[in-house]
């Protein structure tokens, strides 16, 4: 009799080993991996552009800045052509310092609770030479 009851406790445990190993995949497999994205500031001919100029992201997506040609750069974005015209957000998505060195970066996530839309985005220095791009956040 001892016999069987300790052949059912190893079976019990070798079953609970085998649930909590299981159950540990469901709880720490990610459901969605957020993506990171590279634009250039400045194109590689040397153009005023960003590029890529126009952009498809998620929420919680990162855009990496590259600082590329022709500094200095930045990336400003625009208050009023964003979904919720709000100029917090846009302020949060910003980098407005100046990046001087080739190569240098910056980076932005976007908000897990941003609005889908399209948003507006600007170098200040050569905005007025067209550098403009527009990033569009699916919901």
């Amino acid at each position: 009799m001892k016999l069987i009851a300790a052949s059912w406790r190893r079976f019990g445990l070798a079953v609970l080993t085998i649930l909590l190993v299981v159950s540990s995949f469901a709880v720490f497999t990610p459901s969605a991996a957020a993506e990171t994205y590279k634009v250039k500031l400045g194109s590689d001919k040397g153009m005023l552009a960003f590029e890529p100029a126009k952009l498809t992201v998620k929420p919680g997506d990162t855009i990496e800045w590259v600082n590329n040609k022709v500094p200095p750069h930045n990336v400003v974005f625009d208050a009023a052509k964003n979904p919720a015209k709000d100029a917090t957000l846009a302020k949060g998505l910003s980098h407005k310092q100046l990046m001087m060195s080739p190569g240098q970066t910056e980076k932005t996530t976007i908000p897990a609770d941003a609005p889908a839309g399209e948003y507006t985005f600007y170098c200040e220095p050569h905005r007025g030479a067209g550098m403009v791009g527009k990033i569009t956040v699916e919901g």
